[in-house]
């Protein structure tokens, strides 16, 4: 059965019947889930086999952002605190294999939760690559400042996500560190030149161009397209994220109802997709914009479903994990740098 290039979110924690009937209706290739739709864990993975069995695919992807710190959907009193992504930075200031162990325990040990559940996407590494005086949306999730950094802690997050049977999808790519404003509310351009792009926002996501997933910035890069962000510009989704960064796998927009674009929804989605987008993700429930986004979104064809078959062929099976000595090993490490 064929699904719709789009991720839907839905509404709370138990599907509408218009919800149920728009979902069979529309099929589309994969769910994504907020603090909305969580209550406990057995509430969260009833939720997660009935998305699955409206579309009929035991396998769809179902997505979470689940980083740690301030962007970590499910949290107490069912699951634990991670640390935010600047505390593998400092451990790695410290020593860099200690960065590295830290990132790869706690995207392990959240990997595991999340496989408890059903779901198998985690929206997570991020690249990005802050600087002075950007807007605080990015801040202490971010691993560092110096682009080869990012990218090494952000592929031992990387593969503790893998260890653990979950896909992950980089983020925000080309890069969304330099912004000065956050995307959810309005469209930051930057207006550096396209060597520092080059040598610092791009470089970061280079080395992990083999991820199976990445997800856009709406973030404007005058020296590139100064109309449209990287989300809706064919420019640089074809120059940059296929051609510099030489990212080959699936990418899905950050969420078409943000601030950040302009037009209606259905006109934002006819953009997505027109730039290149293979995926076009949509993040808030409210069922007409689902309806808008379903309406103008193609059917998964040609190189798109090959990219997505791609990415979900390439999950494997979780390892073996002692939680408990996990979790241990991740807490005395953070004990070393305290609260960043």
């Amino acid at each position: 059965m064929s699904s719709r290039a789009f991720i839907t979110g839905i509404s709370g924690p138990e599907l509408s019947a218009d919800e149920r009937e728009f979902i069979r209706a529309e099929l589309p290739w994969g769910f994504i889930l907020f603090k909305r739709n969580i209550e406990t864990p057995a509430q969260v993975a009833s939720l997660v086999d009935e998305l699955r069995d409206l579309i009929g695919n035991a396998d769809a992807p179902v997505l979470i952002d689940q980083e740690g710190g301030r962007v970590q959907r499910l949290g107490p009193p069912h699951w634990p605190v991670y640390p935010p992504g600047a505390v593998f930075g400092a451990l790695y200031d410290i020593d860099p294999q200690l960065g590295f162990k830290a990132a790869r325990l706690s995207s392990r040990l959240i990997a595991a939760d999340l496989i408890d559940l059903g779901i198998t996407v985690d929206c997570l590494p991020l690249a990005d690559v802050p600087i002075a005086g950007a807007d605080a949306v990015i801040g202490n999730r971010a691993y560092g400042t110096e682009p080869g950094k990012v990218a090494a802690i952000a592929r031992a997050v990387t593969e503790g996500l893998e260890q653990g049977g979950v896909l992950p999808v980089l983020k925000h790519i080309p890069g969304h560190g330099r912004a000065t404003a956050d995307s959810h509310f309005r469209l930051p351009t930057v207006d550096s030149t396209r060597e520092e792009l080059d040598r610092t926002d791009f470089a970061a996501f280079q080395p992990l161009a083999d991820l199976p997933m990445a997800m856009t910035a709406h973030v404007v890069f005058s020296a590139l397209d100064p109309v449209h962000p990287a989300t809706t510009s064919a420019t640089i989704i074809r120059q940059v994220i296929r051609g510099v960064i030489g990212f080959q796998g699936l990418l899905m927009s950050d969420d078409v109802s943000m601030n950040a674009l302009a037009g209606s929804i259905a006109e934002r989605t006819r953009a997505i997709v027109n730039a290149g987008c293979d995926m076009v993700l949509h993040c808030n429930g409210k069922l007409d914009e689902m309806r808008d986004v379903a309406a103008e979104t193609p059917e998964l064809t040609g190189e798109a479903l090959n990219r997505a078959n791609r990415a979900l062929a390439s999950r494997k099976a979780p390892l073996p994990l002692d939680r408990q000595a996990a979790r241990a090993e991740l807490d005395a490490l953070m004990d070393r740098v305290g609260t960043v």
